[in-house]
């Protein structure tokens, strides 16, 4: 007859965990692995609307899904290299976080390994992916095009300063778009008769002579591209924007939401939780290339009240009846 034993009778008659063979208690994990591939700083998690997608999938982290992340602190240099890692570990897809520089790297290291990119370009220009609906390869995403949005967005400021002539644009010249992005915003300010004054970045320590060279020109408003090195560090470029007395139009809410003046464009939540929803479906055996490339429906325009009273400015009423968010 056998007797039944307890966990703890059975490990006490094997002479504790020390006498368990080494194999046994040093098992690789058999969970998928997600890569996430990122342009920005450690501790850029993927924000919460990524998980709550890939939980609505049935994934949660540590049960049946762990992350592997890889951040290029800034120097898109550093991404062909930290892909390559995140390839040869073998994870079961790479989220390529943080503009087209991330997507490039990520799509140069692999045509095998799926991957979910998220950013304001078009990924069929660059060569991503096919086409929106059939993407062909193995990626796809959601396209925030913001460029097509910066039209909008200098209208939105010739709006709120009627008087202005000039606007300078912040750009980073080390996004993979930043030319096409240019070319694009040059056209929008012509159409509209303003003059634009092309800013570089790509180094903190250059914000502030960037800044008082807006001035210096005697451009009355910013315009800051949909960079994602900007983008990390936008606390210290609404504060400069602040300081200078220089009212500023930017992509996302998040800039608003610390001080900056307005923004106008496409809610980040919603992207990334499609993208976490993507990653749940890959998982469950999903083609990116059977995925179409999903685009924002919606855009916010967002103006922060207290900036716009401490520049000054005065919020006409056409403006107000498409203002879809006040900050106090």
């Amino acid at each position: 007859m056998t007797i039944p034993i307890g966990r703890r009778e059975f490990i006490a008659a094997l002479g504790g965990t020390a006498a368990w063979p080494l194999a046994a208690r040093a098992q690789p994990s058999t969970l998928p692995v997600i890569g996430v591939l990122s342009s920005a700083s450690v501790g850029g998690q993927l924000p919460i609307a990524f998980r709550k997608g890939l939980n609505e999938g049935g994934y949660f982290e540590g049960r049946n899904v762990t992350f592997e992340y890889r951040f290029a602190e800034g120097h898109y240099n550093r991404l062909p290299a930290l892909a390559a890692e995140l390839v040869s570990r073998q994870v079961s897809l790479i989220v390529a976080s943080g503009g087209l520089v991330s997507a490039m790297a990520a799509k140069a290291a692999t045509t095998t390994t799926p991957i979910l990119f998220l950013a304001g370009f078009d990924p069929v220009r660059f060569g991503l992916v096919t086409s929106f609906n059939r993407p062909g390869g193995n990626a796809t995403g959601v396209s925030v095009y913001t460029a097509e949005l910066m039209r909008k967005r200098l209208e939105l400021l010739r709006e709120l300063m009627p008087n202005v002539g000039s606007v300078a644009l912040l750009m980073n010249p080390n996004a993979g778009s930043a030319d096409i992005e240019t070319k694009d915003v040059e056209a929008a300010a012509r159409a509209i008769n303003l003059q634009l004054l092309v800013l570089n970045a790509i180094a903190e320590s250059e914000f502030d002579g960037v800044f008082a060279s807006a001035v210096n020109q005697r451009a009355g408003a910013l315009l800051v591209a949909a960079d994602p090195f900007f983008t990390t560090r936008r606390a210290q470029i609404v504060a400069l924007a602040a300081r200078y007395a220089l009212p500023a139009a930017y992509p996302w809410r998040e800039y608003a939401e610390a001080g900056g003046l307005m923004s106008y464009g496409p809610d980040l939540t919603w992207a990334y939780h499609q993208v976490g929803l993507y990653a749940s479906r890959i998982l469950e055996g999903a083609k990116p290339s059977d995925l179409p490339v999903q685009l924002p429906t919606r855009f916010k325009l967002v103006i922060n009240h207290t900036t716009a009273k401490a520049l000054g400015l005065t919020i006409s009423r056409r403006l107000l009846a498409g203002v879809d968010e006040f900050i106090e």
